[in-house]
């Protein structure tokens, strides 16, 4: 990670820049969803037969395969590489307070506590290091790396 000059580590993001990456993120996670309902509507095509339509799935499949789809995607951005598409556009990487990658337990928990409890993000102006309430719980920070 980059240090900003006389400070001893990365800036702590702040609300707004990860409320940002977060929205992007929403975006990539409903073109992933219309991606998924498209290819099984092709697979019914191919299967079925004309005429294509987009599948219709109850209210509940929807929810929980939707939840799962943004925690796997959240989760193993961070696992990975530590940012996922939207907080690479704002230039910002999660990492354990040491400054590592979380490892896939940390950020799959992170994941679930993110997609469920969205709110967390209102402790941020509260904390002295910027924290959610999820940062907290897994021992995390989200801070600005342009690299």
């Amino acid at each position: 990670m980059t240090v900003p000059e006389g400070g001893n580590g990365p800036e702590p993001a702040g609300i707004v820049s990860r409320g940002v990456a977060a929205a992007l993120d929403v975006l990539v996670l409903v073109a992933a969803c219309f991606a998924v309902q498209a290819g099984v509507g092709c697979v019914r095509l191919l299967v079925t037969g004309p005429p294509f339509r987009f599948p219709e799935p109850s209210l509940w499949l929807s929810g929980v395969s939707g939840w799962v789809l943004a925690v796997l995607y959240l989760a193993c951005s961070w696992a990975a590489i530590g940012r996922t598409a939207g907080a690479r556009l704002m230039g910002l990487r999660v990492t354990d307070r040491a400054g590592a990658l979380l490892g896939l337990p940390r950020s799959l928990l992170r994941a679930a506590l993110c997609v469920t409890f969205p709110l967390g993000l209102v402790w941020i102006p509260f904390s002295r290091r910027r924290a959610a309430l999820q940062d907290l719980v897994v021992v995390s920070a989200v801070r600005y790396d342009w690299r």
